[in-house]
């Protein structure tokens, strides 16, 4: 049984979930709109992927006889200067991201709650896969500088990525 303060944090972490989808779906719409169909697909997976995220705490909550509250999403930006703003602030926020997930694990830790810990350490292995990428994405961008043939190369590169 999860206590009423695991179950809000959890509740709150799928708002966070919810909303990374949403700022992704944005920043592929933005891509989208810049003739960027390669940057727009791995965005538009990667807010697939969140949602997913948000779908496997919202499941968990009820496993553990808990009540999933969905809460009001904010709002993402719709508009950037360059690629490379965008994929900075993705780094950005996936590191509030694991600022979050840490969190949760600590109050789970804390409040002896191994079974909801266990489960968090995979959004934990998830975290550092997540800037990891953020990561080699912001380092191919720093070599490519201004080319466009480099920019749409990449896209192309990145717009190959599959769901998982």
């Amino acid at each position: 049984m999860l206590s009423k303060k695991m179950e809000k944090a959890l509740n709150d972490q799928i708002q966070a979930e919810l909303y990374s989808s949403y700022l992704y779906l944005a920043m592929s719409a933005y891509f989208e709109s810049q003739g960027w169909a390669g940057f727009a697909s791995w965005m538009r997976v990667q807010s697939d992927e969140e949602r997913t995220h948000a779908m496997k705490i919202y499941d968990f909550i009820f496993t553990r006889g808990g009540k999933a509250v969905l809460q009001a999403i904010e709002a993402p930006q719709s508009d950037w200067k360059s690629v490379n703003e965008v994929f900075e602030e993705t780094y950005k926020h996936e590191q509030k991201v694991t600022s979050l997930i840490n969190n949760l694990v600590a109050i789970a830790i804390s409040e002896n709650d191994y079974a909801t810990k266990n489960f968090l350490d995979w959004f934990v292995d998830e975290q550092v896969e997540e800037e990891e990428n953020c990561v080699k994405i912001l380092d191919t961008l720093k070599l490519i500088g201004d080319s466009k043939h480099g920019l749409y190369m990449f896209s192309r590169e990145l717009g190959s990525r599959a769901a998982h």
